[in-house]
């Protein structure tokens, strides 16, 4: 009784690394920590906000359909770069949707993942996601590029890049929806 009251720190910890081997409790434990330390992002100071010159990038949904993020010019627009795989990506994803259900009439969402389309699919399914997933077909345009996932972007009207966020976020906190109200001209 004594080794386990002197070693009983060691014993959790070693537990806690065992568990992160393991693959099936692996990504759990790494969507939960990550929902711990997610913060709401912060938008770009207006002065260094860079301007999106071309919108030209054909998309396909998950259905099959064409569509071109240059069809969402003049709005408000998310972009989500992400992946089944990504536990950053996973732990963000409830704070999209809810994010997307209140906004969605609103604001252009777009959700890229470059898998196939089954695995999208059985992820959205799983998870009872209904946002709108495209796969890219070509680069994205020139100020959209990212190498990490999950990056998120917000764009104004006028296609500034207002929010260039790598890495896991709060996205339905009560600073990015008044954020998007102001863009959308509510407050």
């Amino acid at each position: 009784m004594q080794f386990l009251k002197k070693h009983f720190s060691n014993i959790l910890f070693g537990i806690f690394l065992l568990l992160l081997i393991i693959p099936q409790t692996r990504i759990p434990i790494q969507v939960f920590v990550q929902r711990l330390i997610a913060f709401s992002p912060n938008a770009i100071e207006e002065q260094n906000r860079e301007s999106l010159s071309d919108f030209s990038w054909q998309l396909q949904d998950i259905h099959g359909d064409l569509v071109n993020l240059s069809d969402s010019k003049g709005k408000v627009i998310l972009i989500n770069l992400w992946a089944t795989w990504c536990p950053p990506c996973i732990a963000e994803m409830p704070s999209l949707q809810e994010l997307h259900n209140d906004y969605g009439e609103q604001v252009e969402f777009y959700f890229v993942s470059n898998e196939k389309r089954s695995t999208i699919t059985t992820f959205l399914n799983k998870n009872e996601y209904d946002f709108p997933v495209y796969q890219s077909l070509e680069e994205p345009p020139l100020g959209l590029n990212s190498n990490a996932l999950p990056t998120t972007y917000i764009i104004d009207k006028s296609g500034k890049i207002v929010i260039n966020k790598t890495g896991v976020a709060d996205w339905n906190s009560r600073k990015t929806r008044s954020l998007l109200d102001h863009l959308l001209g509510k407050s």
